[in-house]
């Protein structure tokens, strides 16, 4: 089933891999991982030829790798934030990377000189940073536990725009012309990004529990038109922005496992990421498994087996080739099941052909 072991194309994972349950699926091991839980992950844009995978972890540490096609890894470079880092987003030219910490500040690291200089500041965490490549303009978006949205130029010390959300910013994900932020307090709001950023839409999420991430997606035509919003429990809620029907929005149950009495054990939903070419999409969950699906089929497309801790982040490289994932504690289950002897894992797995869309007959 499985040819030449690369990523990418009709792939196969032979390369060294560690023993069960640690990588249960048997996936390509990223070297010299975070000391501590990763916390942010992006492939680098496609317009650089080779994939370049950012992390940022607990640790208050950014790495980057080049990622090969053999799946083999080669450390590039590490800064240290002043905090732990809470996102990281790459300038569309993959020139430059952004850095959301919670000592305040939004760091951009430019990779070709190594040098990296304060470009924003809140007066609490950054929870979220995003590029965004308009047609008139390019900035960055940062969101807050401040209750703040701000759009910065990166040339300047003070914001081009600064938007106050009902709430504390938890996630958020941007794709010209549309951006969207979840807070606290379940409030879910989108943006039109065209001339200047102005909201477009404020909506309570259609979950009963507290959001933790949330990705657009886009149409056939590759317009962005909808979103999917997962929460901590166990549930992700596909939302068009402009239903033609009620009914194409619906929420679904992921990242269950049927515990002890009869009783479900549920987890929370930490990620969701489409598939640039497919339009599927991933979710990674509290349960330490990472599930692909099918939202227009409504139907699952795989599951992994259980990792030996949660699965914090995931990603998909610019061509659809790869799916990165990150495995690691994320105090989900309290203190006293924090093992410091388990260390933070990233995998990498070539997942094309597996999250090709169910044939509609």
């Amino acid at each position: 089933m499985f040819g030449a072991q690369t990523l990418g194309g009709a792939s196969a994972f032979g390369g060294t891999t560690a023993v069960a349950p640690v990588n249960p699926m048997k996936d390509f091991e990223v070297t010299s991982p975070p000391e501590d839980t990763v916390s942010a992950m992006e492939f680098s844009p496609a317009t650089l030829q080779q994939n370049f995978l950012i992390a940022g972890s607990w640790d208050s540490s950014v790495r980057c790798w080049e990622v090969e096609q053999s799946g083999k890894t080669v450390g590039k470079s590490i800064k240290t934030m002043g905090g732990p880092v809470l996102d990281v987003c790459w300038a569309d030219d993959g020139s430059k990377v952004f850095i959301a910490s919670a000592d305040k500040q939004v760091k951009c690291w430019d990779l070709a000189s190594d040098q990296v200089v304060q470009v924003a500041q809140h007066d609490a965490p950054i929870k979220t940073c995003h590029w965004v490549k308009g047609t008139n303009y390019t900035c960055l978006m940062t969101g807050s536990w401040d209750k703040t949205l701000k759009f910065w130029d990166t040339r300047t010390p003070q914001p081009m725009m600064s938007i106050q959300l009902p709430e504390r910013c938890y996630c958020a994900d941007v794709d010209y012309p549309m951006a969207v932020v979840g807070t606290a307090g379940r409030h879910v709001l989108i943006y039109s990004l065209e001339n200047k950023p102005t909201q477009y839409k404020q909506q309570e999420s259609p979950l009963k529990y507290q959001h933790r991430t949330v990705s657009i997606f886009r149409d056939k035509k590759k317009t962005p038109t909808g979103y999917a919003l997962g929460s901590i429990e166990g549930r992700v809620a596909i939302q068009y922005v402009n239903p033609i029907n009620p009914k194409d929005n619906f929420t679904f149950k992921c990242h269950r496992s049927n515990g002890s009495s009869g009783y479900q054990d549920i987890y929370a939903v930490n990620d969701i990421a489409f598939h640039p070419i497919h339009g599927t999409l991933a979710t990674v969950g509290s349960d330490g498994t990472f599930s692909f699906w099918d939202k227009d089929a409504r139907t699952k497309l795989k599951s992994s087996e259980a990792m030996d801790q949660s699965i914090t982040k995931c990603c998909f490289n610019a061509n659809g080739q790869i799916f990165a994932y990150t495995v690691g504690y994320d105090w989900s289950k309290g203190h006293e099941y924090n093992n410091p002897q388990k260390k933070t894992y990233i995998f990498l797995r070539s997942c094309y052909e597996e999250l090709k869309p169910r044939a509609t007959s």
